[in-house]
């Protein structure tokens, strides 16, 4: 019956939660440069409407984190609803084009610079707050909202600033999060992240002397070559999560999912050259050539391993100097792919769209792996990413509903359940 009552409020909220997203949207939040402080305002504005309980902590001012919490009156489980509010960098506006921050409702199509990503979600986890609030008189444990700034770039003045501060409000017994993922989909693990840059130096010479000295270009290309055999490291991974990875149904998921191929590299290590810059004139031998270099590490893959195999690499070429970028690496995480809240959100997933939503491992990162790091349950349910990062990037209605509803039926039977952890 407490569920019925949800899904009775969703349907009478209807327009109001359609409105919220718009608006929410229109709040503009691009990270770079990662002010916050509109959409943070938008949010703290409904949280205080409906007499919700909430405060603001700021590891910078302009990158405030939102966090609220309500208890049973029976002890259980901790349950942690975390989302974020920063979105991609904004692009250039094109005349005669849909403005970026427009939230326009148009043909069942949400649309805004962070519909997908992850505004959608982050929007089912205020309402699932905002709903659980009001029935936690009848369910056991407490949950506890997280709107955090500072995601897209590291999360070290969002989530990870919470979990340094506040980590006894913040950590709990298992996280659920909306970030974008597909509706057939329930992410449990993703890719860790190792970014550097690689600057070759040579003496330089005129072009029509190449005898005096090695073109910084040319080695940069085959260093960039080279840097392919990281791609052949395989992960050491615990039979049953590499059984859930390689199944048919998650390697069909995964490719309806994330475009066809995306089976073929989840369990693999990938290497993006992100960035390559040299030269200064068509006829002379360049002295410097700038990589940037992004390696995707699947569970299982140290970061340890990469390094040991970089350095073997590196070795060949003492011209070239590392500047590695640690905000921005991190080593990759998982959990369990059948534990308690996966089972429950597969239950309600079958209730609300009637289809499977199947375990698979993310390609990008999430906030979520802050919680898998300490030992606690963390997984992704939201809409397409599809058209995160586009000009037009949209989420459907129908999306955003089935998102809110999956949400909030998990959390309740999470909640209503006694058990004394995940």
């Amino acid at each position: 019956m407490l569920k019925q009552r949800v899904l009775d409020w969703i349907e009478r909220d209807r327009e109001e939660i359609i409105a919220f997203l718009s608006a929410f949207l229109q709040a503009k939040s691009p990270n770079p440069p990662g002010d916050t402080r509109l959409a943070s305002t938008h949010v703290e504005r409904f949280l205080a409407e409906h007499g919700l309980p909430f405060r603001v902590l700021s590891a910078q001012e302009h990158l405030p984190n939102i966090v609220g919490s309500v208890s049973a009156a029976q002890p259980g489980r901790h349950l942690v609803l975390n989302g974020h509010m920063d979105v991609f960098p904004a692009i250039d506006e094109l005349p005669g084009h849909r403005s970026q921050w427009s939230g326009e409702v148009i043909d069942d199509r949400i649309y805004g610079r962070g519909a997908a990503d992850m505004k959608c979600g982050t929007t089912a986890s205020i309402f699932t707050y905002r709903y659980l609030a009001e029935l936690m008189p009848e369910l056991r444990g407490r949950l506890t909202l997280t709107v955090v700034s500072d995601e897209e770039t590291g999360g070290r003045y969002g989530t990870r600033h919470l979990m340094e501060t506040i980590p006894e409000e913040v950590i709990g017994d298992c996280c659920l999060n909306g970030e974008p993922s597909g509706l057939a989909t329930l992410r449990f693990g993703e890719k860790g992240a190792l970014r550097m840059a690689l600057t070759v130096r040579t003496r330089g010479a005129h072009g029509a002397y190449p005898h005096l000295s090695e073109s910084a270009i040319k080695i940069a290309c085959r260093l960039a070559t080279d840097l392919e055999a990281l791609a052949e490291l395989q992960p050491e991974l615990p039979e049953t999560v590499s059984a859930v990875i390689a199944s048919a149904s998650a390697r069909a998921a995964m490719n309806i999912s994330l475009g066809d191929g995306a089976a073929d590299i989840a369990d693999r290590a990938t290497v993006n050259i992100g960035v390559i810059r040299g030269g200064l004139k068509v006829n002379m031998l360049p002295d410097e050539c700038l990589l940037e270099v992004e390696v995707r590490m699947p569970p299982g893959l140290s970061i340890e391993r990469v390094e040991s195999e970089l350095a073997g690499i590196l070795v060949r070429y003492p011209m070239v100097t590392r500047e590695t970028r640690p905000d921005h690496s991190y080593p990759s995480s998982w959990c369990d792919p059948e534990g308690d809240m996966a089972g429950i959100l597969r239950a309600n997933t079958r209730q609300v769209t009637g289809r499977e939503a199947v375990p698979i491992v993310s390609l990008g990162g999430s906030d979520a792996r802050y919680w898998r790091w300490r030992g606690v349950p963390a997984y992704l349910y939201g809409p397409s990413p599809k058209t995160m990062g586009h000009r037009e990037e949209h989420v459907t209605i129908d999306e955003l509903f089935a998102v809110l509803r999956v949400h909030a039926l998990s959390a309740i039977d999470y909640l209503a359940n006694d058990n004394g952890g995940e």
